[in-house]
């Protein structure tokens, strides 16, 4: 069918000359060219609106793209929230575990960690940090998994993000064993998220507790953790101590909301992609 308002100058092309670039005028192939590329801008613009950066991985890419492509196609705005992206499906499953919860595999006992010589535990305060984190980021509409030290769900076990709730020892050490510590493995496949995780988790944390970062006392058994060696090589990892028990001992007893609001915060902070300060002093 001929277009209105086009005049054929020649007769009918070849089958062979539609297929050549150079029997085409360049006019037309400029057209086709500028057409192509904006239909890829388009279709990027919708993808990327469609989910954080922090939450891209292979096994989630197929899904969400169809979801967003869906949506165009029916003229619904792009979901731009952890909300939306669950109501569509898309799952955001974040790892909490609980140091020392759980029978020990050589033992089979329970390890209480680092304990105070009054009978209080390290174990006893990373579970109730641990349900109370577990509670804020459920709240913000993650999927939460809340793993023991040796469970058996964390070998291969795959997530936007894990982290594992600790604390330092309970015994006075000297007057600058206070703060906290974080760090991600040695060595991960993932070291761009890994540290970016273990950044936003170092900011939102000093935040929430008002605890100084105490990175100099960060140790291999920290680095070397046999979580981080585990789970899947793509989940991006970190472990945190949360404070001294013996200096810090008050606002992890008597305010765990507070230091469960820090590990929240600094987990939203890496799957929502928010900006950082690492220049601020954080101390009491």
């Amino acid at each position: 069918m001929q277009r209105i308002g086009y005049k054929p100058v020649m007769s009918r092309q070849s089958s062979a000359d539609l297929h050549n670039p150079e029997s085409i005028p360049p006019s037309q192939l400029v057209m086709r060219h500028l057409a192509v590329t904006l239909v890829v801008a388009a279709a990027l613009a919708t993808v990327f609106t469609a989910w954080t950066p922090a939450a891209l991985n292979p096994s989630e890419l197929a899904g969400q793209l169809a979801a967003a492509l869906e949506r165009k196609a029916a003229g619904e705005p792009a979901a731009s929230d952890t909300t939306a992206l669950m109501v569509e499906g898309v799952e955001l499953r974040i790892g909490v575990v609980a140091g020392h919860s759980g029978l020990h595999p050589d033992t089979g006992y329970i390890d209480p960690g680092s304990t105070c010589p009054d009978g209080l535990t390290e174990l006893q305060i990373n579970q109730q940090v641990a349900e109370l984190t577990k509670k804020a980021l459920e709240a913000a509409g993650l999927q939460v998994d809340l793993l023991e030290e040796w469970d058996d769900r964390l070998y291969g076990y795959r997530a936007v993000a894990l982290v594992s709730i600790h604390a330092d020892v309970c015994v006075p050490i000297n007057e600058l064993a206070t703060g906290y510590k974080v760090t991600a493995a040695m060595e991960t496949v993932v070291q761009d998220k890994s540290q970016r995780l273990v950044a936003c988790m170092v900011d939102r944390y000093g935040r929430a507790t008002g605890l100084r970062y105490h990175p100099g006392s960060i140790t291999r058994d920290m680095t070397d953790y046999h979580t981080f060696r585990e789970i899947h090589s793509q989940t991006p990892a970190v472990i945190i101590e949360t404070g001294f028990m013996y200096l810090d001992r008050d606002i992890l007893t008597k305010e765990p909301e507070k230091v469960a609001r820090g590990i929240a915060d600094g987990i939203l902070c890496y799957v929502n992609n928010e900006p950082i300060d690492l220049n601020r002093e954080y101390q009491p």
